[in-house]
């Protein structure tokens, strides 16, 4: 029987969520089933539905990668809303104040780094904490997400601002070639190749490497992993570091090719969303993909709900949590009752 509630235990969860969700519609005067027919019309009963579904999957995929990889040491990176920000924040100065930002064999590829490496500089932060001063990760990268959202505001507000923005705050439109390319017809761009390409990376790291092999065993018993030889605070570190890069590849995609300049709400919270598509996934690199598409959906579902029916923007927050409370609480109930993972 438990072998089944483990198969099926994802989606029960998704059930459950949805049902209590349903029930929170009624009581605020709501049809339960208007309401998700809404939310399943916007993001998939249309072409350009399924393909703004994918645009918003494209930076869960990279942000969940960087939760993952992290999770897999049983390292809790609750920072990758930040070093999204941070990532957008390095491919921007290449963008406006790079030498040959014109010339886009060079811009493109430049902003691909800066974005990685400003994730991965970011994430290294608690990084360095956590291996040489065991410092609780969880509380490092949740607070440098709001340095970091802070970090922008102080950018566009101040030094970046677009002079001739009437007194907004935003950054100068990038030129052309610092745009990524995108599918004709859509707005599906480079960083949906990027995420599939981080996706088997971090498969094959996981799966087929040293390095991931060290992972998992530190993850499963760190008093073994030690005894063995294994340098903990090295592949901390490091897998930290990767994780914010990865991050940060998201922040890049939607300054690149969503917002085409650094401003504020450049993520709706992707990054800790990310952490329910990781759990959703049960941490498989491959299966991230699926569950971003499903989230993405929701997040355009949620738009909908709000212009069809003016339903606060707080209802999708409400479902995610939901969904959060019923897959933390699938794993409870297995471990109370002995079932591994």
């Amino acid at each position: 029987m438990w072998k089944v509630w483990i198969v099926l235990r994802p989606a029960l969860s998704l059930l459950l969520a949805f049902t209590v969700g349903a029930a929170f519609l009624a009581i605020a005067g709501l049809n339960p089933i208007k309401a998700y027919v809404v939310m399943l019309e916007g993001p998939f009963g249309s072409w350009w539905g399924v393909t703004e579904t994918v645009v918003k999957a494209t930076p869960l995929i990279l942000t969940s990668l960087a939760v993952l990889l992290p999770a897999k040491m049983q390292l809790w990176n609750i920072g990758a809303e930040g070093q999204l920000h941070l990532g957008a924040i390095g491919a921007t100065w290449v963008a406006l104040f790079f030498p040959f930002r014109q010339e886009p064999q060079w811009v493109i590829p430049l902003m691909i780094t800066a974005g990685f490496v400003a994730g991965a500089l970011w994430a290294g932060i608690p990084g360095v904490l956590r291996a040489y001063l065991n410092v609780n990760e969880v509380i490092t990268t949740l607070m440098l997400n709001y340095v970091a959202v802070l970090w922008v505001d102080y950018l566009i507000y101040g030094p970046w601002k677009d002079p001739v923005s009437l007194g907004f705050p935003l950054t100068p439109l990038f030129p052309g070639s610092a745009r990524f390319p995108t599918i004709p017809g859509t707005r599906i761009h480079l960083g949906l190749l990027l995420g599939l390409v981080g996706v088997f990376l971090v498969s094959l790291i996981l799966g087929r490497t040293r390095w991931g092999f060290e992972i998992r065993v530190i993850g499963d018993n760190p008093s073994a992993a030690r005894y063995a030889g294994m340098n903990l605070a090295k592949n901390i570190l490091l897998t930290m570091v990767v994780a914010g890069g990865l991050a940060g590849l998201a922040g890049v995609g939607e300054v690149a090719a969503i917002q085409g300049r650094l401003q504020r709400g450049i993520s709706p919270g992707y990054g800790y969303t990310a952490i329910l598509v990781a759990w959703l996934a049960r941490l498989n690199p491959w299966a991230t993909v699926l569950v971003s598409f499903l989230l993405g959906g929701l997040l355009l579902g949620g738009d909908s709900l709000q212009i069809a029916m003016g339903v606060p923007v707080s209802v999708v927050y409400l479902l995610q949590g939901l969904i959060f409370f019923f897959v933390l609480g699938g794993d409870a109930l297995m471990r109370s009752n002995g079932v591994a993972k």
